[in-house]
């Protein structure tokens, strides 16, 4: 059996990496997996901006680049899950922010909390969470403001109610004083959601410029 001559070999291996980040672009990043990093404090205390997120696209179903199809999930979001999604007040997502989310795109991406799904009621009484007239015990959910403002004013503290229409989903963050969310832009299209997070894989405390090791391999 002859041996294989070194440039034969290192064909191989230039193809096996080759392949190797095709299968990475262009199935595992737009169906499977992708990163993520928290740049506010929107969802503080379960997300901490310099949090580094590994977004699990499959149990929804990834998206298809181009065509506008979507690949069978599991399961659609609910409510108690993370979600993340492209903001409904930024343009379309281009073939390449859907493909590659270049940092410099105009697509803002989003990760709140779903507190209701469609055909739901979702109203806001003083910093309170009602969902179809029932308060909700969200122990995961942060005030940073003592202040409670009249929906006249900002839908902030008081809100709604809204029933949640087909096909569509209610985002909150869980730093319920500051966060842009559902309160504000409504409620969020299926075909916009990406994916929930799978796991912090790394986080950096910003201010400090200390590495959070704690929260690394944080699984949720």
């Amino acid at each position: 059996m002859s041996k294989k001559s070194f440039k034969e070999e290192l064909r191989e291996w230039k193809n096996a990496i080759v392949w190797s980040l095709l299968v990475f672009l262009f199935i595992v990043k737009p169906f499977v997996v992708s990163g993520y990093k928290i740049p506010s404090g929107s969802m503080e205390d379960t997300l901490l901006i310099g949090d580094y997120l590994m977004v699990d696209k499959f149990t929804y179903g990834g998206e298809v680049p181009l065509v506008n199809l979507r690949v069978p999930g599991f399961r659609d979001p609910a409510p108690g899950d993370m979600v993340v999604f492209w903001s409904p007040e930024g343009p379309k997502p281009s073939f390449f922010d859907q493909l590659f989310f270049w940092k410099k795109s105009k697509n803002l991406r989003l990760v709140k909390r779903c507190v209701a799904q469609e055909g739901q009621t979702v109203e806001v009484r003083d910093k309170q969470l009602y969902i179809d007239g029932v308060l909700q015990e969200e122990l995961y959910v942060k005030h940073s403001d003592a202040r409670v403002f009249p929906k006249e004013y900002i839908p902030r503290d008081n809100f709604g109610p809204v029933t949640v229409p087909e096909g569509y989903y209610f985002m909150m963050g869980d730093n319920r004083d500051d966060s842009h969310d559902s309160r504000f832009f409504g409620p969020v299209p299926r075909k916009k959601v990406i994916g929930t997070p799978l796991l912090i894989y790394f986080s950096m405390d910003e201010d400090l410029q200390k590495v959070r090791v704690k929260r690394i391999l944080k699984l949720f």
